[in-house]
């Protein structure tokens, strides 16, 4: 049986008795409400390595889970992974807490996650950069095409730079980063084919599958090396994708004595969620995750049918784009920003491959 199915009723009877006693009330109703009527709903999330406080991929996905449950009024629980080997407990905890949805945050999850589901028919589940290895129907992965808002990333940091070299690293060598590094180096020779200037983009060879990679997206001596490394070759535009290790590129500018050299965020707009970097940070390529998780719970707590189907963020979809310029914003010509319009334009109406 599926688990959204038996709750439903009782959910319904809840709701069906808030707002009876809404009604009856209403005279002495407050004029806000700050919180949603709570619904017999639980929604779970359980982590990778790193904390929800990453200011970046994990805090992200967590955000759509406090606001489903500020929004919605449902309940949650939640599981912190220090190590891989915390996965497959963490998941456990979830089934021990009845979760109605399941949430797993990040590629490092996927046996653990598809292992789960087929262990536990009854409970739905969702992977974000994950899939169903085993065609599970209760198990739905939430991807992201990556390549397409870091293409135009790609483009505005080749325009931006003066040295016309640009950088870029990865926290792991997995699909779920490569895909951005590749949209990033296409969107830099498509500048250059575009204007002729050449530009050199360190750090990833979409054609030879090599490039830099730390040990891990907690690997801060790793990621500050590679970034002091792409510096001293001239790099003043690098592009992390090791979630919350853009603190190592931005203690690399620092030291390097060069306050021009800027860095582009993942997943979240780094330089609001980490304002002291803002001076930084040109742009970042968010991963929407957070609007994601709350669309996944709002369905199903509107009644909808939990589907293995995937959600795959895009342009079109407002699943994944560039965050606002920032500080940055008069530094980006008009002219840039139009061509920015333009690319995004001709990636949704398939016109450009972000891939080639």
């Amino acid at each position: 049986m599926n688990v959204i199915t038996r709750k439903r009723g009782l959910a319904g009877l809840a709701l069906v008795g808030a707002a009876a006693m809404v009604l009856a009330g209403c005279a002495q109703a407050p004029e806000e409400e700050t919180t949603a009527p709570e619904v017999d709903f639980t929604g779970c999330a359980v982590s990778d390595e790193g904390s929800w406080n990453d200011k970046s991929f994990n805090e992200a996905a967590y955000g759509g889970l406090l606001q489903a449950k500020d929004e919605l009024g449902i309940k949650t629980a939640d599981a912190e992974s220090q190590t891989t080997e915390d996965f497959e407990p963490n998941l456990q905890q979830m089934v021990d807490a009845n979760c109605d949805v399941i949430f797993a945050v990040g590629f490092n999850l996927i046996d653990a996650v598809n292992a789960a589901a087929t262990a536990n028919p009854d409970f739905n589940y969702v992977t974000i950069d994950g899939f169903a290895s085993d065609g599970q129907t209760n198990l739905k992965p939430i991807q992201y095409s990556m390549n397409q808002s870091s293409y135009l990333a790609g483009y505005l940091a080749a325009a931006y730079s003066t040295s016309k070299v640009v950088g870029t690293y990865g926290g792991l060598q997995i699909d779920a980063v490569t895909d951005f590094m590749s949209g990033f180096y296409y969107g830099a020779k498509a500048y250059e084919t575009e204007t002729g200037e050449e530009v050199t983009v360190l750090g990833w060879d979409p054609t030879k599958k090599t490039g830099d990679f730390t040990d891990g997206f907690g690997d801060t001596a790793g990621a500050k090396s590679i970034s002091a490394g792409q510096i001293a070759q001239d790099a003043d535009v690098i592009f992390p994708v090791a979630g919350g290790l853009f603190s190592a590129t931005a203690e690399a500018i620092d030291e390097s004595g060069n306050d021009s050299i800027v860095f582009i965020g993942v997943d979240k707009d780094i330089a609001v969620t980490s304002p002291e970097y803002a001076d930084k940070v040109l742009t970042s390529v968010e991963k929407r995750m957070t609007s994601a998780v709350f669309d996944v719970i709002k369905e199903l707590v509107d009644g909808t049918t939990f589907s293995s189907e995937a959600y795959v963020g895009t342009l079109a979809n407002d699943g994944t784009d560039l965050a606002d310029f920032g500080t940055f914003d008069s530094k980006v010509s008009d002219e840039i920003k139009a061509k920015l319009e333009e690319l995004k334009a001709g990636i949704i109406d398939g016109s450009i491959d972000p891939l080639a």
